[in-house]
């Protein structure tokens, strides 16, 4: 029915313009905002490796206070590898377990330059953006999941961070999850030393927090989005409601004002009335 109704002579609010609006493009907003958010730890590195430092630790600044940054969870660019271990950080910048500290080193031209968040902030939300890109692409065919599916699927991060978090009160590279030797034991030491131990790329735990944090995004993506683009349909339905009464509410009088015109030029021969001249009250 609300295509029938020409809203466009019913003057809007620009509130109800933006509500309006956003119902139908609020996936591309926040994919805009998502890419931004996503992409700007990686012009750090690209910023420094370039010269320009102040837009690179500009970048670095700004995402300190979301991020952690530890460089032995962090992934390098213009340098000899992705990653490194907490000991070949400790030999180029200082030999310290002290998180406050080891969390300043940014790079240099050798090790190359530090992306402004860690690996699992980079798997986290890449992953909700790519997924929400498709979301946006393929929500016709796609079922939201309950709860629990999401409870499922965050479920493999909270272990990980956890575990991570009881791990690292023992000191970085001490704990638990820096040797993995619980699970070199599970496996009978199938695989390569360097899987087992420390955070650099193709370890254990760097698998870990990448896999868990793709699981992230799909279930807060899966999840959540339903819920959103349900809210911004809703709240478009209800603009477009309000703007149907009101332009029924004006047909009606201005109908009724030209059957009073007409019946009076009927009856009596008298002149027409200009329609703006009757005022017809208590129309509902």
């Amino acid at each position: 029915m609300t295509s029938s109704i020409r809203l466009s002579s019913i003057p809007v609010r620009k509130s109800d313009q933006f509500i309006l609006w956003f119902s139908r493009y609020w996936v591309l907003v926040v994919s805009i905002f998502l890419g931004i958010y996503v992409l700007s730890p990686f012009l750090a590195p690209v910023f420094m490796s370039a010269g320009l430092t102040l837009p690179g630790k500009t970048i670095y600044w700004i995402y300190s206070y979301l991020c952690h940054q530890l460089p032995e969870r962090s992934y390098f660019l213009f340098g000899s590898k992705i990653s490194y271990s907490i000991g070949e950080i400790q030999s180029v910048w200082k030999n310290t377990n002290d998180i406050t500290v080891l969390r300043q080193y940014i790079g240099d031209q050798q090790m190359g330059w530090k992306v402004a968040w860690s690996d699992r902030m980079v798997s986290m939300f890449t992953s909700l953006w790519v997924f929400g890109i498709l979301w946006g692409l393929f929500k016709k065919k796609i079922r939201p999941i309950p709860w629990w599916g999401l409870s499922f699927l965050l479920l493999p991060m909270v272990i990980d961070g956890t575990t991570h978090f009881f791990s690292d009160l023992a000191g970085l590279g001490q704990g638990f999850r820096d040797t993995n030797a619980w699970l070199a034991t599970l496996t009978n030491n199938a695989l390569a030393s360097s899987f087992y131990a420390g955070d650099a790329w193709g370890s254990f735990n760097a698998w870990m927090r990448m896999v868990t944090g793709i699981l992230f995004g799909l279930g807060i993506v899966w999840f959540g989005f339903p819920y959103i683009h349900v809210a911004a349909t809703d709240a478009a339905e209800v603009v477009k409601y309000k703007y149907q009464q009101q332009f029924l509410l004006k047909e009606g009088k201005t109908n009724l004002a030209r059957l009073y015109n007409a019946d009076i030029r009927g009856q009596d021969g008298l002149n027409p009335i200009n329609d703006s001249e009757v005022k017809v009250n208590n129309v509902e």
